[in-house]
């Protein structure tokens, strides 16, 4: 049966025109939309960010965005960011050997703090890039085994576990 309580092919047959785009899978569709479940979350691999520029600036990168050089704006802030970034290549190095910060992405389990803890021992978080901790570490747990947090980029973690580490957090 159909959404107005027809069969599909007296639908087929009312909504035939040969200008019509037909809905012969609108049936399916309907069926098959309670039967979907997001089995797990897909993590950002990206964060947004906004910035202020002047309206010569904008203009100049529209220019270059209409002439075929970029495709959109954030392709144009993209690059020149991986420009400036590839161009100072040598000092992020050197200030991620000499700050000891892990690069890329670095994720903290359940599993790992609870070894920490069994342990005696407290995880410093250092990192450059994206820090995780797992949604199921608890705030207890997160206050107990983390001594301090310096993430340059993002932290992904629970609002009650930021909220827990606020005073331990650069």
């Amino acid at each position: 049966m159909t959404l107005d309580g027809h069969s599909p092919r007296t639908l087929t047959v009312a909504f035939y025109h040969p200008h019509t785009i037909r809905l012969d899978g609108i049936w399916m569709v309907n069926g098959m939309a309670n039967n979907v479940q997001q089995l797990r979350p897909k993590p950002a691999d990206s964060e947004k960010i906004t910035i202020n520029l002047g309206y010569v600036d904008l203009g100049q990168i529209d220019l270059m965005v209409q002439e075929g050089f970029y495709s959109n704006r954030t392709d144009f802030i993209r690059t020149a960011i991986r420009n400036q970034l590839e161009r100072h290549a040598d000092v992020v190095k050197q200030s991620t050997a000499r700050k000891s910060l892990d690069l890329g992405l670095r994720n903290y389990s359940r599993e790992d703090l609870e070894a920490a803890r069994r342990a005696g021992e407290m995880v410093h978080i250092n990192v450059l890039g994206l820090a995780s901790i797992a949604q199921d570490v608890t705030p207890e747990l997160a206050r107990a085994t983390i001594a301090s947090v310096s993430v340059l980029g993002a932290l992904h973690a629970s609002p009650a576990v930021k909220a827990a580490l606020t005073d331990r957090t650069r």
